[in-house]
């Protein structure tokens, strides 16, 4: 709707997640290089974290396509499932038949098929996004496939891509034997002000539109109410080209941002969950009771998550139908007054007769 108004050949500010548009930031860039380091060293299990919407899904797709044909990749994306099909679903994106198998002949099945491809010179790698939400038993199960290995090649490389949570489940006592596997670990964090601006300039450009569409002051203040968040730039930015459009704007300022806000057309930062304190180790003599308080714990905080999951999602499908609307209720005002102008115009025609 508002694309030819601004000259733009499509929407910039999808929040879907394109590696095509992908912009790199300094921290996209050094998160690619640990990325690419932990694949080319061949090491074990590799971790990615960042909050909700900085991008991880984006990078790890992007950086797939550079180097897909090097070696045969499983993506999961979808974390909630049952504790005891994690190594079904593995078998199934690696194209590795399992029809009729009992479940103890899963895990045999998936390491004939590792040897199979040690032997024909193929690396593998797992990714597993949204990793925080994986069953405590699933956890487990993923350190069990460091074990597949020759005398000294790992057959297969593991990537954990999650939210912050995720790192506090693996500081856990009942997950300490795969932090410590885990070889290279880098955080994603939001982007500064700089990185916002140039951020936005480059969206807009990959659709051929003006760098300066949005005034500083707008830029600026997208970034304070955004965190540095890509996702919630997109959504506040989407909006407010929306709103600039229904108000013949030429250029988003910071009176379009405050009043997307207020008006509440798109999320503001996305709250965060309450701090948790960081799990102790417990010792030796710790009681069975201090051990299933910490397994109450983990699952607590994986509720917590869920509820965050739901809540974020709910209210991007209302982002969504909100501008949705708000295109339709554009376009009626502008056939109404196209309809008012012919009909004054033939009243004006009929009194001159």
């Amino acid at each position: 709707m508002y694309e030819h108004y601004y000259g733009l050949s499509g929407k910039p500010f999808s929040i879907v997640p394109n590696p095509e548009v992908l912009f790199l930031s300094k921290n996209h860039e050094n998160a690619l290089t640990y990325l690419e380091y932990g694949l080319s060293e061949r090491v074990g299990f590799i971790l990615l974290t960042g909050e909700i919407g900085i991008g991880k899904t984006s990078l790890i797709r992007h950086m797939m396509q550079r180097v897909d044909n090097q070696m045969d990749v499983a993506f999961i994306f979808n974390t909630n499932f049952s504790s005891d099909e994690l190594f079904r679903l593995i078998l199934s994106e690696f194209d590795v038949p399992f029809a009729g198998l009992r479940k103890d002949r899963h895990l045999k099945t998936l390491f004939h098929f590792l040897i199979d491809r040690y032997a024909a010179g193929r690396q593998v790698l797992l990714v597993i996004d949204e990793a925080q939400n994986l069953p405590p038993t699933a956890l487990e199960d993923v350190r069990m496939l460091s074990n597949l290995q020759t005398d000294d090649h790992m057959l297969i490389q593991i990537m954990l891509v999650g939210q912050p949570e995720l790192k506090k489940r693996l500081q856990m006592p009942d997950f300490r034997q795969l932090a410590q596997r885990i070889a290279v670990h880098y955080h994603l964090g939001p982007l500064d002000l700089d990185q916002t601006r140039n951020y936005i300039a480059y969206r807009i450009d990959t659709a051929g539109g003006c760098a300066d569409l949005f005034s500083p002051e707008a830029i600026a203040s997208i970034h304070r109410h955004a965190g540095g968040i890509p996702r919630t730039i997109n959504l506040l930015c989407d909006s407010a080209l929306v709103y600039g459009y229904a108000e013949d704007l030429k250029t988003i300022d910071e009176n379009v941002i405050e009043k997307v806000l207020a008006d509440e057309i798109c999320l503001a930062a996305v709250p965060a969950l309450p701090p948790v304190a960081e799990p102790t180790i417990p010792g030796p003599g710790v009681s069975e009771i201090d051990r299933l308080a910490e397994r109450v714990s983990v699952i607590e905080r994986s509720l917590a998550e869920l509820k965050q999951d739901l809540a974020t999602l709910s209210q991007e499908v209302y982002n969504q139908l909100f501008v949705k609307y708000q295109e339709l209720l554009i376009n009626e005002r502008r056939r109404n007054d196209e309809l008012m102008a012919k009909y004054t115009h033939l009243l004006h025609t009929m009194r001159e007769n």
